[in-house]
């Protein structure tokens, strides 16, 4: 065929050629009704909600299967937390399973020795606490029907009669049978979170290898990049909520121990329990010390252990939170509020413990995949979990910096 020239004015683009000069190629052959700025923005809205519909149907399916999920993620914070101890005695020249095994029942003992002699002491003291509930119990009567507010006795034996009721009723029953049913679910989760937890530690690396195996070779490195960052992150938090937790439960402690409130020490170490869950958690745990403290000691009492309680809140959130956890828990007090928020409705109080630390991992593991966070060495005994000499190469990867 014979080329032909033309001096005139070039020929017009097809309809859809302006559309996709404009939004790339991905719109060439598209119809012009999806090629313009408003197709292009309903198929981005339609992809956004395929995607938050595959992230709601996962979450709703790990939400089916709690006595699974949850003692998963306990033991990978529980391994975050417990693998510097491992890496340091390995440091040390002591063998692998050794250092696996001395960790492993470390943190049991701990756990263990904590709660049994908690158990034992209010085994040692119930008698004394039975006699000295009834007094407090009319103490706090004449406090109701004497006060500034007084509360006839005809409205207390309404509330005591209701309670009486709901006590004798099936309702309770069935709720007490719920409460063995949940009883024996935690007992098998903590069997099962022991064994995951040593797994873990023991073979972290091989099991992280295996699960990001399955992306694409280009994608590993910034994977294992983005994991060791969430891992040092995960780390720092519970070892800096811990010594925030730590420090409340003894300020609290201390205060209960000088007031003779009786069960000072379970009652310290509700407060350290509760304060794993942020901002709320040390203070509703505290205020079960207020209530024991005025039933068994009295209002004054009672009024210095919430000073104490308030002065530990503030120390808390001014001090210590910003001190130990200023470079690993870089969210806003809003995100934790509505983290707190949805964990506490999809897992009760388990979701309550798990959100803040879950949801700063997986931001930390957004900014290193999107490049926003430059990833560099992190400070010595802060390996990813379970991380072996495999994991040295990549251990430069694992730093915190903004």
């Amino acid at each position: 065929m014979a080329h032909t020239e033309s001096n005139g004015p070039a020929d017009p683009l097809p309809p859809l050629a302006p559309a996709a000069s404009r939004g790339g190629r991905w719109a060439q052959g598209l119809p012009a009704i999806w090629g313009d700025a408003w197709g292009r923005s309903a198929i981005r809205s339609a992809q956004a909600l395929l995607v938050l519909t595959l992230v709601a149907v996962v979450i709703w399916a790990l939400t089916r299967v709690p006595l699974v999920l949850t003692p998963i993620m306990l033991a990978l914070i529980l391994a975050s937390a417990i693998s510097p101890m491992v890496h340091w005695l390995a440091r040390h020249r002591w063998p692998r399973t050794v250092a696996v095994l001395t960790s492993f029942v470390a943190i049991l003992a701990v756990f263990g020795g904590v709660i049994t002699g908690v158990v034992f002491l209010i085994r040692s003291q119930s008698k004394d606490l039975v006699s000295q509930a009834d007094i407090g119990i009319d103490r706090l009567h004449g406090l109701l029907v004497q006060g500034p507010y007084p509360v006839t006795d005809a409205q207390i034996n309404s509330i005591r009669d209701a309670l009486q009721k709901f006590i004798l009723s099936a309702t309770f029953g069935n709720e007490a049978l719920t409460g063995l049913r949940v009883a024996a679910e935690v007992a098998v989760g903590a069997v099962l979170m022991a064994v995951i937890l040593f797994f873990l530690l023991m073979d972290g690396e091989k099991i992280r290898n295996f699960l990001l195996g399955f992306l694409p070779p280009a994608q590993r490195t910034k994977a294992h990049a983005a994991a060791d960052h969430g891992a040092v992150v995960l780390g720092g938090y519970v070892r800096g909520t811990a010594l925030v937790a730590l420090t409340d439960a003894v300020i609290i402690g201390v205060a209960l121990a000088i007031m003779r409130v009786p069960l000072t020490l379970p009652l310290a170490v509700f407060v350290f329990i509760g304060g794993f869950i942020p901002i709320v958690g040390a203070t509703a745990a505290g205020t079960l010390a207020v209530v024991v403290a005025l039933i068994f000691n009295g209002p004054v009492p009672a009024l210095v252990v919430v000073i104490v309680l308030i002065g530990a809140n503030q120390l808390e959130h001014h001090v210590l939170q910003p001190f130990l956890m200023g470079k690993v828990l870089r969210i806003h007090g809003l995100a934790i509020l509505l983290a707190l928020a949805a964990g506490t409705t999809l897992a009760g109080l388990v979701g309550a413990l798990l959100a803040v630390p879950l949801t700063a991992v997986g931001w930390s593991i957004i900014k290193v995949w999107t490049g926003r966070t430059t990833a560099a060495a992190p400070s010595p005994g802060t390996p990813a979990p379970g991380a072996g000499p495999a994991a040295d190469s990549r251990e430069t990867a694992a730093g915190v910096q903004e």
